[in-house]
């Protein structure tokens, strides 16, 4: 990271600013926003595209694994799972982060670790909570913004109870973790 890096944010200012993207996206789209769906959506069509492949081209199209099951199918309904705008979303805070990393001097890959841990150890304790996430995510039908935000926006019982387990679990695991980052 450049020494010159801009300043972050103010915290309270970003906080208004995430708060009228999600009123803006109330006003326009209609619903609020969310990752998770965006992510599962491009899973399903890459099982989707795969499964077609292996059991015969476009004539095994409509009896894919994903247009089969369940959980899948529902991203299948007439549409393309291209054409949501969680998905567009998703590109565009992938874009906007690496835009605005570049832009304020900030992007550099590096792996951010504790003294007492190794950089493997970082990264495997990242996966591993990646895919708890994700799992979690999914289980819950929706992320932490998802639910969080645009739950909590429209005060949603679920929502707020989802918010106040994710900080008492967050804090009561932080005891067991925190010999890794002092």
């Amino acid at each position: 990271m450049d020494e010159s890096a801009a300043p972050y944010w103010n915290s309270y200012k970003a906080g208004v600013a995430l708060g009228l993207v999600l009123l803006a996206t109330f006003v326009v789209m209609g619903r609020g926003l969310g990752a998770s769906g965006a992510l599962t959506r491009i899973a399903s069509y890459g099982v989707d595209r795969v499964d077609a492949v292996v059991h015969g081209g476009t004539m095994a199209e409509p009896r894919t694994l994903a247009k089969r099951n369940g959980y899948m199918s529902q991203f299948f309904k007439g549409t393309d799972p291209f054409d949501e705008f969680l998905v567009y979303m998703l590109v565009g805070v992938l874009v906007g982060g690496f835009l605005g990393g570049l832009k304020s001097r900030r992007f550099a890959p590096k792996v951010m670790r504790g003294p007492r841990t190794t950089d493997r150890r970082r990264l495997a304790f990242a996966l591993i909570g990646g895919i708890l996430s994700a799992f979690g995510a999914r289980l819950a039908r929706g992320c932490t913004s998802g639910l969080a935000l645009t739950g909590g926006a429209t005060l949603a019982v679920g929502s707020w109870v989802f918010m106040f387990a994710l900080f008492a679990g967050g804090y009561s695991l932080a005891y067991f973790m925190r010999k890794e980052w002092t």
